[in-house]
């Protein structure tokens, strides 16, 4: 095999390579081609292997946001299309739901058009049904939360929660 160096100054790569014996010369090119192999392999083909397979993976998880914004998006038109709420209306069906959903573990007083609900304990499996209840049948937005996670925290536990939730009214 000869090998032609059109480079100047690569003369002296030409005059070892003529050196070499025959078998030097095919394990030199052996090693030179293991070598541009590994480079392919590492700088082209792994990653997009590694891309490939964590495409699905990414696909899925958009496809879930995706169905949740869409969840989101027609529980929003929903909520457009109910008659508008009086601020007494709002009012007394914001009491009915801390009564229901709450009981003794949330106390609600209102100034204004601005709601404050002190929890003391509350379950969180009670407290995301009220909030639920709160913005479809009061229209009654949370604007701020001030809350701290107490009891066991052992799995299976109930999630307890208390600390301050103020929530926006209808205006009149």
């Amino acid at each position: 095999m000869k090998v032609r160096i059109a480079e100047p100054g690569a003369a002296p790569l030409a005059a070892a390579w003529a050196r070499l014996e025959a078998r030097e010369r095919r394990l030199v090119a052996l090693a030179a081609a293991v070598v541009v192999l590994a480079l392919l392999w590492l700088l082209a083909l792994s990653p997009a292997l590694r891309t490939l397979r964590q495409a699905e993976v990414q696909r899925a998880e958009l496809a879930a946001q995706a169905q949740q914004l869409q969840q989101l998006q027609r529980e929003a038109e929903a909520l457009k299309g109910l008659p508008r709420l009086g601020h007494d209306e709002a009012l007394r069906a914001l009491e009915a739901a801390a009564r229901q959903r709450l009981g003794a573990s949330g106390q609600l007083s209102v100034v204004g058009d601005r709601a404050t609900l002190v929890l003391k304990a509350a379950r969180a499996d009670a407290l995301a049904p009220f909030l639920a209840d709160a913005r479809a049948n009061a229209r009654a937005n949370p604007v701020e939360a001030r809350l701290t996670r107490t009891g066991d925290n052992a799995p299976g536990a109930p999630v307890l929660w208390n600390g301050t939730l103020a929530l926006s009214l209808p205006v009149e």
